[in-house]
């Protein structure tokens, strides 16, 4: 019954941890960083990081959010999936990129802007030939 209360929400079930755990390391992995550079960051032992990756330690909501923003990704994404584009036509992978380039310089952006043009016409230049 005390679970029950208003305000309290039920214990974290293992299957929710293991999905955390797995969206971490997944996170860590995309950007390229090695489990020795996040553990500095944290300032918290490898071995640590390894055992949240794994789902065996629970991750503190500080080092949640100090990892959110190294691997440039919403709160909301660790703990339930969801992107912060809530409203949007975007896809993730859109969302992504966008969270990303608002940290780079003009000249980075513009760059980054050249390439999708370049993405752009090469898809339409496979389409034609394709077809």
């Amino acid at each position: 019954m005390p679970e029950e209360r208003a305000g309290f929400a039920a214990p974290i079930i293992e299957s929710d941890r293991l999905a955390l755990s797995e969206r971490l390391r997944k996170a860590r992995e995309y950007v390229g960083l090695k489990q020795e550079d996040v553990a500095k960051h944290l300032e918290i032992h490898r071995s640590a990081l390894s055992n949240i990756e794994a789902g065996s330690r629970k991750v503190e909501v500080l080092e949640l959010t100090r990892m959110a923003k190294l691997y440039q990704r919403p709160l909301t994404w660790f703990t339930s999936g969801e992107t912060d584009t809530a409203g949007s036509d975007l896809p993730t992978e859109v969302a992504h990129v966008a969270r990303a380039a608002a940290s780079l310089s003009k000249q980075d952006c513009q760059e980054l802007a050249n390439f999708a043009d370049f993405l752009r016409s090469r898809a339409k230049t496979r389409t034609s030939s394709n077809g």
